[in-house]
């Protein structure tokens, strides 16, 4: 299957294209029974692989053993990864990009920072000079066969994002994305230097961007939306919870109940998990409902 050419005719249709970060196999398995495609965070899988927070601890060989398990439990998914600046060196970044695409990516996300990089939406960010990202750009668009590469620049000062957006948009590269945008204005002039080229957008909770629906996206001409943390988080708060209540109820554990409905069960147990993880069996896709475009 042509995973890449899947994606950019998914983005080509029209509407905006979520894409939801997951950080692990277990997050993936659920995120892939409500949407289409997913998002592999660099953010989540250095917190959930290292423990470490997303300043350049990723290794690349780690994240493409981790991707070819994905694409094994679901093989009818897009999925957009988050390759951080390459690695650093542009041979490499060239390396990683075809290496993902052999076991299964359908993108990558390669951003101009230069090292110590950091999350797109934390202060204190560097990026390379323009041309120097290009080269590195080029690189990786000269190596794949199929991949959709969406271009990052993590440029903070307005006149820049602009220069910078236009410049990417003028490449071979598949999208563009301005991290850590700030406004609503912003966005709106970054779509205009961006031209015709599919226009990503990143939303992530506590970060610098404002919080924006598929529809209020859609009317700003964003293609594609990347929700990077939603399941890292929502399982951060979740644990945390239980615990909480595992030491308030002196260690009686909940009673594992569905829910009324079919809506999803109110306490998980060992059956319920059960049940999510043996539809990743011989790489079966996992049922979905509400699957969003």
């Amino acid at each position: 299957m042509r995973h890449g050419q899947a994606l950019r005719d998914a983005v080509g249709t029209g509407g905006v294209t979520p894409l939801i970060g997951v950080y692990d196999m277990y997050s993936a398995s659920l995120a892939a029974r409500h949407y289409d495609g997913l998002f592999v965070s660099g953010f989540g899988f250095s917190a959930s692989y290292y423990g470490l927070p997303d300043v350049g601890f990723v290794a690349w060989p780690d994240m493409v053993a981790f991707v070819e398990r994905l694409r094994s439990a679901l093989p009818g998914h897009h999925l957009l990864v988050d390759i951080d600046d390459g690695y650093a060196d542009p041979e490499v970044a060239r390396h990683v990009a075809r290496r993902l695409e052999r076991v299964g990516a359908s993108g990558v996300v390669l951003e101009d920072q230069k090292r110590p990089r950091r999350c797109g939406h934390a202060e204190g960010k560097q990026i390379l000079p323009l041309e120097e990202y290009l080269e590195k750009l080029e690189l990786v668009l000269d190596g794949r066969d199929d991949l959709f590469v969406v271009a990052r620049t993590d440029a903070t000062d307005e006149a820049e994002m602009l220069r910078r957006a236009a410049a990417l948009a003028a490449s071979g590269a598949d999208a563009v994305l301005v991290d850590g945008v700030r406004s609503v204005e912003a966005l709106r002039a970054i779509r205009a230097a961006a031209g015709a080229k599919p226009l990503v957008f990143n939303q992530i909770a506590g970060g610098k961007s404002p919080r924006l629906s598929l529809a209020e996206l859609a009317e700003l001409g964003v293609d594609v939306a990347l929700y990077s943390t939603p399941c890292l988080f929502a399982a951060h708060g979740a644990i945390d919870a239980a615990l909480v209540e595992l030491k308030r109820s002196d260690g009686r554990l909940p009673e594992a109940r569905p829910a009324p409905g079919g809506a999803p069960a109110a306490v998980i147990g060992v059956r319920g998990s059960t049940e999510l993880l043996e539809k990743n069996l011989g790489g079966l896709e996992p049922e979905r409902s509400g699957v969003a475009g």
